[in-house]
């Protein structure tokens, strides 16, 4: 079982921003796409961002050019900030962890609420 520590939710007025961090081992981060997705009440989990271990990024449109997700391989954590933020961006936040050792295995956080105020 591969565990990942998820820090930094919390409750910010609308334009404000936050940043979560997701801390994985060493051995699979090293080797793994990062991922961070979230899930507001009443609706499915949704992708936000990605970043694979070669620093290719993926966004979600709603997110794109507000969120940035990044990686410190010497921390073994990746990041999401998150920049004027909106009401509807308030969502339980999952970090996920992809990688592949003979077969490909995936593995989520604990997830961190946050709540965006009007």
């Amino acid at each position: 079982q591969v565990q990942l520590v998820e820090s930094g939710g919390g409750l910010v007025q609308a334009g404000g921003s936050l940043r979560l961090s997701c801390e994985a081992p060493g051995s699979i981060f090293r080797i793994a796409t990062m991922g961070w997705h979230r899930q507001a009440p009443g609706k499915q989990r949704e992708l936000v961002a990605t970043m694979t271990s070669g620093g290719i990024t993926n966004y979600a449109d709603s997110v794109k050019a507000r969120f940035t997700i990044s990686r410190d391989n010497a921390k073994n954590t990746a990041y999401l900030q998150m920049n004027s933020l909106k009401p509807e961006d308030t969502a339980v936040y999952y970090c996920n962890v992809i990688f592949r050792i003979v077969s490909t295995k995936e593995y989520w956080g604990q997830g961190t609420q946050v709540t965006v105020s009007s």
